[in-house]
């Protein structure tokens, strides 16, 4: 009996640890005041502005995304990138970001995201080190902003990278504070959040991607991988931001626990709507993540469609306020039905 006891008790300590993740719906509703933040893309800057223009009162910070590497190595912001920034200059928007990644062009043009020889490169010592720092200054400057957001990403498993990595954000952060720059550094869900991260920048932690292109369908987030994610921002020095995605994947022909595997592609909340009014869809809510989702049969293939509407981003948001998250990242503005929807209390 004691046996049995013992193990209804770990079993209802699992439930209400856990945020009753497996009871009552995940849903929007009030909570704790939030600080909001967003990104406009460069590929899809029109967009983005018109929803900023809409949005930009609710926003602390905008974040103008992206510069990247050349074939030399050399850090390259592209025009669409510049007009970002100057609108939100013009606008009087107070915290500009310049968001800096590591994808890197080749000799032929083509993209390479996320690219950890890049990194390699750019870390290779320390005064490489110091000479990539000074070319993110001067852009910085250039574009009149004042930040920086570092957006490094798919190195955490090289431990060597690793190391290097910490020592270029603590060069960094000290080159900011000299320069009245401020600092963000976004972080995947799997980056070791205590691997000795320095004090002083803001961290962003990416909340989506639970299932996408790498993945069978599924929504972004749900409400185990938010908690999951939160505890793990424990050990996080200082500020720390949740950013969520709007927006959704599409699925085709996905079958036999990823075998049979046709073509997945993001959409953003406009072509999901479209999709579902295209095919005379009714879209169910998920319990467990409050996304949208549905399923269709077009030229003899099978599409399985996740997406998040305001609805969902409203209930991430109180998930993660509820649990002491006090700024939220949006990814990102464009193609969204309603982003005046989304509420920050």
């Amino acid at each position: 009996m004691k046996r049995y006891l013992s193990l209804a008790a770990l079993g209802m300590s699992v439930f209400f640890l856990s945020g009753c993740a497996q009871g009552a719906a995940l849903q929007s509703g009030s909570h704790a005041p939030v600080e909001l933040s967003s990104w406009v893309a460069s590929w899809d800057k029109d967009k983005g502005l018109a929803e900023y223009r809409q949005f930009k009162n609710h926003l602390s910070i905008i974040c103008c995304f992206m510069a990247y590497y050349d074939s030399e190595d050399k850090l390259f912001i592209p025009a669409e990138t510049k007009e970002i920034a100057d609108f939100a200059r013009k606008e009087g928007h107070k915290q500009r970001y310049l968001t800096i990644t590591n994808d890197w062009l080749d000799e032929k043009g083509r993209q390479n995201p996320k690219d950890k020889d890049l990194l390699k490169r750019l870390f290779r010592n320390d005064e490489q080190k110091d000479a990539v720092i000074q070319e993110m200054l001067a852009a910085a400057k250039e574009l009149e902003c004042t930040g920086i957001e570092l957006d490094y990403e798919a190195f955490f498993k090289d431990k060597e990278l690793l190391q290097d990595y910490l020592s270029f954000t603590y060069k960094l952060s000290r080159a900011c504070i000299k320069e009245n720059l401020d600092l963000r550094i976004v972080l995947e869900p799997g980056m070791p959040m205590d691997a000795g991260l320095c004090k002083g920048p803001e961290y962003v932690v990416m909340f989506y991607n639970l299932h996408g292109k790498h993945s069978g369908p599924g929504a972004k987030a749900d409400a185990a991988f938010i908690q999951k994610t939160i505890g793990k921002m424990a050990a996080i020095p200082g500020r720390k931001s949740a950013a969520f995605a709007t927006g959704g994947c599409l699925w085709e022909d996905y079958g036999l626990l990823g075998l049979k595997k046709g073509p997945v592609r993001f959409v953003d909340e406009d072509e999901a709507a479209a999709l579902v009014q295209k095919h005379s869809l009714t879209p169910e809510r998920d319990a467990e993540s409050a996304a949208l989702h549905c399923q269709y049969e077009e030229n003899g293939h099978h599409y399985e469609l996740w997406y998040a509407d305001s609805e969902t981003i409203n209930a991430w948001i109180k998930l993660a306020a509820d649990n002491g998250i006090e700024r939220i990242s949006l990814w990102r503005l464009g193609g969204n039905t309603d982003i005046k929807a989304v509420k920050n209390r």
